[in-house]
């Protein structure tokens, strides 16, 4: 463990302070506060992953839509870690949403959270704490303890933005049903694994009234994941329904943020 905390230090550190001394900087220059913005939209343009979501959603989508089930295994693939290459139709789909549900909070909502509470130095470690989360939190012989320090502290980093998602797919898709999806969110997703992850797709799956989870393999191993949501079977036509509720959360939240900085504009 202690390999994995002095390799996230070692990753982390040399980044983000060199970028939060230039921004000190800068500011002591008394630049324009155009510049100030302009610099902020740049920084969370790069950082949000919406564009890369999307485009591997429509890879998985396309393939389902003209009847290749071989193909959109090979693209579910590249997004997931559970076994594909038997999948059906219906895991594929429930592989595909609950994919692109939960990355919506790291590569998406997060951002924007974490820039509001810690501005570009905050968003860059949020986004490379993130990045080894993936890549080092693996739950098996050679990551089970050097990657406990990112897992953790991508648990911390993400446990408010997860539960701030769950509260706007709750206001933007069945705001008449805010407290169902709020709680069902919660019930369910505490039976997951991920006490950040499982509210969050609970929360997705029940503002586009569906069904994820249920069966999955992993490195052979088949399991039975919790049930997520509620009323009908995921189909086809649901993956670009979670993209149009992701889009439309993410323009309340580009909403919040323009809110803030017009109120420290006058502040």
């Amino acid at each position: 463990r202690l390999k994995g905390v002095l390799g996230l230090l070692i990753l982390v550190l040399p980044l983000v302070l060199p970028l939060a001394l230039l921004l000190v900087y800068l500011k002591n220059l008394s630049l324009s506060p155009v510049f100030y913005q302009f610099t902020d939209i740049v920084i969370i343009y790069l950082a949000v992953g919406r564009k890369s979501l999307r485009e591997h959603a429509l890879n998985v989508l396309k393939p389902l839509e003209q009847g290749d089930l071989d193909k959109a295994r090979e693209k579910i693939s590249l997004i997931v870690s559970r076994d594909t290459h038997e999948m059906s139709q219906p895991q594929v789909i429930i592989a595909c949403l609950e994919s692109i549900i939960e990355n919506s909070n790291d590569a998406i909502f997060g951002v924007i959270i974490w820039y509001l509470i810690g501005g570009a130095p905050g968003v860059l470690v949020y986004r490379l704490v993130n990045t080894l989360d993936a890549m080092w939190g693996y739950k098996n012989e050679r990551f089970l303890y050097f990657g406990w320090a990112a897992a953790r502290l991508d648990d911390v980093l993400n446990w408010l933005p997860a539960r701030l998602s769950v509260f706007s797919f709750a206001l933007v898709a069945r705001g008449s049903e805010f407290n169902k999806v709020w709680q069902t969110a919660f019930q369910q997703g505490g039976k997951c694994s991920s006490k950040n992850a499982g509210p969050v797709m609970s929360a997705g799956a029940c503002a586009l009234n569906i069904k994820l989870g249920g069966k999955a393999r992993y490195n052979g191993v088949s399991i039975n994941k919790p049930d997520l949501g509620y009323g009908n079977q995921a189909g086809i036509s649901d993956i670009k329904h979670a993209l149009l509720l992701i889009d439309k959360t993410l323009l309340l939240w580009l909403g919040v943020l323009v809110g803030v900085n017009v109120v420290n504009g006058y502040g």
